[in-house]
This record gives C-alpha cells, structure tokens and sequence, in this order.
C-alpha cells in the first residue's frame, strides 16, 4: 500500500468527513418534521449542502489541523434548531430526534460499504477505483465514530437525549441536568484515555463488520485506514 501526501489524503477525506456531519444534523431536522416541528426546514436546514451545515470550526479548523498532524479525523456540524414545543409529544419526540442523527451514521456507513464494492470491481489498478476503495473506508471510519460517540448516553450528546426521553420523569430530569457539563465531562474522558478505552472496542466490532459487508479482509482495511491516518 503506497503512501499518500496531504492532498491525496485531503481529497479522500473531503467528502466523507462533510457528508458524516452534515447529513447526521439533517436527520435530526427531517425527523423533527414528521413529528410536527418545521423549524429545520424553515432555516433551508433540511438539505445535504454541506455549505448549509458548515461551522467554520468543527467543520474546517479541527478536521484540518487534525489531518496536518497526522491523526484522528473529527468535527461537528453547526446543530439543526428544534423546537421543543413544536413536537407532537416534545418528551418522547425528542428522544426520536436525537436517535435520527445515529441512525444515519449507520446507514451512511452501509453506503460506503458499497462504495468499497464498487471500486472493487472496477480494480485496484485504476484511478477512480483506488479513489472509491480508500473513500469508503474513510466514510466506514468517520460514520462509525460518530455514531458510536454520539451514542454514549451523556447530554448533550444524542445518546444523552434518548436517555431522557426514555426515562421516567424525576430520573429524566436528574440526567437532563448533566447538560451543561457534558462537553467538559467528554474532554476528561478523552484526554484521559477513558474515552478511546469505553469506545473502541465497540468501534472496532462495527469496523470489522462493515469491512465484512464491503468486500475486505478486516486486516486490509486496518491496513488502508493506517495509511489514510498517515500512521
């Protein structure tokens, strides 16, 4: 496996990285309207226009000066507006607000997958296969990521939310107050290693099914993840 420079890695990236996000918040907003809040929609938030999504610091600054140092890709999408009065059943409709955005993490991992087929098929030894091949697993890893973090049952994140709506009444009110200290509570996690230790071994399950459905050997997609992460 050759190795890539920056701007081959870059364009493999690229669309992964800006679709993971973008379509994880329209999914919040899509399923916010069948259940009877239009505010996503009202924005122009209901799109897959990475340009409507866009934060110019989880969407261009952390992506970019992780992929300059070589490691983890991550970022975040400016969050879809909700109105919580809005919702047919605010309490339970959030929880299926929340779970959308995972949902969708899931089902774009499946469709890189695919991708990983197709470029398969039309050989290694071509341009636009390589392309598909190393794009998919980017699309694999980046989907996955997100959607097993966004699944922690921590506020604010998704995982958090589900768990509020689920929850009887004065236990849902209980986590729902660990709101405000979630991110930093995160940041602890993930500094101290707690993080990668909580998450990864059910990051590496769905890696090794998903390379499973896309025609790989879970060796060789670690071993094309590596050089996509310049490890």
């Amino acid at each position: 496996m050759d190795e890539l420079n920056l701007l081959q890695r870059v364009v493999v990236w690229a669309l992964p990285v800006l679709f993971a996000i973008t379509v994880h918040e329209t999914a919040h907003g899509w399923m916010a309207l069948r259940l009877g809040d239009p505010t996503a929609m009202m924005l122009g938030r209901l799109s897959i226009n990475p340009i409507k999504h866009i934060d110019p610091i989880g969407t261009v600054l952390v992506p970019g000066v992780l992929l300059l140092l070589g490691g983890f890709l991550f970022g975040w999408a400016k969050p879809v507006p909700i109105t919580y009065e809005n919702l047919r059943h605010p309490k339970r409709d959030m929880a299926l607000v929340a779970a959308a955005g995972p949902l969708s993490n899931l089902v774009m991992a499946l469709f890189w997958a695919l991708v990983i087929r197709l470029g398969l098929e039309l050989g290694a030894g071509t341009g636009a296969g390589i392309y598909l091949v190393y794009s998919g697993v980017a699309g694999i890893f980046i989907n996955t990521i997100l959607m097993v973090l966004n699944l922690l049952p921590l506020p604010p994140l998704d995982g958090g939310r589900v768990l509020v709506g689920v929850l009887p009444g004065p236990l849902s009110w209980r986590v729902s107050r660990l709101e405000p200290y979630g991110f930093p509570i995160l940041l602890v996690l993930l500094f101290t290693g707690l993080l990668g230790k909580i998450l990864w071994p059910v990051i590496e399950l769905m890696l090794w099914a998903m390379s499973g459905i896309s025609g790989l050997s879970g060796e060789l997609y670690i071993g094309l993840l590596s050089v996509l992460m310049n490890l």
